[in-house]
């Protein structure tokens, strides 16, 4: 049985208003992350996504507020950890992260190798500038960037260059989890398959022992991760591997996620286009039933009383109150 590297248990996050109101952008979502296995979450925007991901670093800065569960990295439970432990002892050796619009993470005052001997430093002290540079220098060619990169100011870099300097720089220590939140986004194709294809050298070549991808568009992730999760106003409605979420969706969420892109994988290249219709509902007051209810053409009256988790084999998971045979027959009869 693989090694855990990241498990997550009810974890609650919110946001505090300025008006004293409570946003639950995280609620109570659990996963886990094993040594070797990269993990997908998809969801629209303004799901809770880059919410969830700030908060499996800790980074719990206002308006942002940790509110319950567990953060487990490596067999420690990081939410019982003094802030300036997990910067030292936790981010960018047990976790990193790559931030959304990373092409505007990196200090345009700064050479690549002085942002990086600051990051290495911040952890090591010890560490000389010959040591930080010869370690910079061959990370940087496995990973398929050019060394004179190092010595480059962030504006001398295109947007492709940028975005694999800011990899670069977040698996510099090694981490065993790589949160990378979504890092193909802005780019053009070519330099989205260049960062693709750089994030699995990271798991192949042991860079990274575990990822996490996150994006809004689900059939990305079938080319990228083992498994995949859909997340919906703060909760995960469904998980399973990467091949059942995209072409045999449970919920009508996924299902209707899955409607609403245009893909070019083999067997749903004609698939209708749909859209989903409303919006997502208010988290200061979520419904007490599916969140999904009011948007959803399979509703019905118990749908906006409770929900329930159907957990199936194989780690196969749905939130919703039909049964699968019940949701397999309305997806065949169009309703």
């Amino acid at each position: 049985m693989s090694k855990v590297m990241l498990e997550v248990k009810e974890l609650t996050t919110k946001y505090i208003t300025r008006f004293g109101e409570d946003v639950y952008a995280v609620d109570h979502v659990s996963l886990k992350v094993e040594e070797g296995k990269s993990l997908g979450i998809a969801g629209e925007s303004g799901c809770g996504k880059s919410t969830l991901a700030l908060s499996l670093m800790g980074y719990y800065f206002a308006p942002l507020h940790y509110t319950s569960g567990e953060i487990i990295i490596n067999g420690r439970n990081i939410t019982k950890l003094d802030p300036d432990d997990v910067r030292k002892s936790v981010l960018g050796t047990e976790i990193a992260y790559i931030p959304q619009a990373a092409m505007n993470a990196l200090n345009p005052t700064q050479k690549v190798i002085n942002i990086i001997e600051d990051v290495v430093k911040a952890h090591d002290s010890s560490k000389n500038k010959k040591d930080i540079y010869d370690l910079a220098k061959k990370s940087f060619e496995v990973l398929g960037l050019p060394a004179e990169v190092l010595q480059k100011y962030p504006v001398e870099l295109s947007g492709g260059m940028k975005q694999r300097t800011v990899i670069a720089i977040s698996v510099i220590l090694g981490p065993k989890v790589l949160i990378a939140d979504e890092p193909s986004s802005a780019l053009d194709v070519t330099s989205q398959k260049m960062v693709i294809k750089m994030l699995r050298n990271l798991m192949e070549n042991g860079y990274v022992k575990s990822m996490i991808f996150i994006t809004h568009e689900l059939p990305l992730l079938y080319n990228v991760t083992d498994d995949i999760m859909v997340m919906y106003a703060g909760q995960i409605l469904e998980k399973g591997s990467a091949k059942e979420a995209v072409f045999d969706p449970l919920h009508p969420y996924s299902k209707g996620l899955m409607g609403s892109i245009i893909v070019p994988e083999a067997g749903l290249r004609d698939v209708k286009l749909t859209a989903i219709p409303g919006v997502p509902p208010n988290l200061k007051k979520p419904p007490a039933g599916c969140r999904f209810a009011e948007r959803c053409k399979y509703v019905r009256p118990e749908c906006k009383a409770s929900v329930n988790l159907h957990e199936l084999e194989g780690g196969r998971a749905y939130r919703c109150v039909y049964s699968e045979d019940e949701l397999r027959e309305a997806y065949k009869n169009g309703h």
